[in-house]
């Protein structure tokens, strides 16, 4: 996939790998600006539930605008792969950082209060997050969280009468 130009993006490193997708840095040809590319692995391609989950989680981040959620640009399709166009974070995990040791307390609760804020963002537009843990959350270059991988978030359908 390197140097590879799929749709408007090229393809520069890959950053990442899980269960649910191969995360690559690229550059928007047509922004000028970096990106993170989320891909549907081939062996998931022509799998319904698997679309339908990579499809959920481009979604229910895409309707959260929060400074400590990771933004989604596009959602695509090319060359027969289904892709995640998001916010490239620079800066590593969470789950990094702590694999150096415990944080100070003032920047362990100045973490945790982020982190608190955009889930009650999530929580306010009706998305559960379900998969919140260290890996799961990136640490920008100021210190600040970035709450990503909403694909097992759910949707809660509000009840009539409950509520505001």
């Amino acid at each position: 996939m390197l140097g590879r130009t799929i749709s408007h993006y090229r393809i520069l490193e890959k950053i990442g790998e899980g269960g649910m997708g191969e995360v690559y840095r690229a550059e928007d040809t047509s922004l000028d600006r970096k990106v993170a590319l989320k891909f549907l692995p081939d062996f998931l391609q022509e799998d319904p539930t698997a679309k339908k989950r990579f499809l959920r989680e481009a979604k229910s981040a895409a309707a959260l605008d929060h400074p400590y959620i990771c933004k989604i640009y596009e959602v695509g399709e090319a060359e027969g792969r289904d892709f995640i166009s998001m916010e490239y974070v620079e800066g590593g995990t969470l789950k990094e950082e702590l694999a150096k040791g415990s944080l100070p307390l003032k920047e362990a609760l100045q973490k945790s209060a982020e982190i608190a804020e955009a889930l009650e963002k999530a929580h306010q537009r009706g998305i559960i997050h379900r998969d919140l843990k260290p890996s799961n959350i990136m640490l920008t270059p100021e210190g600040h969280v970035k709450v990503m991988d909403f694909g097992l978030a759910k949707r809660l359908v509000p009840v009539e009468g409950v509520g505001g």
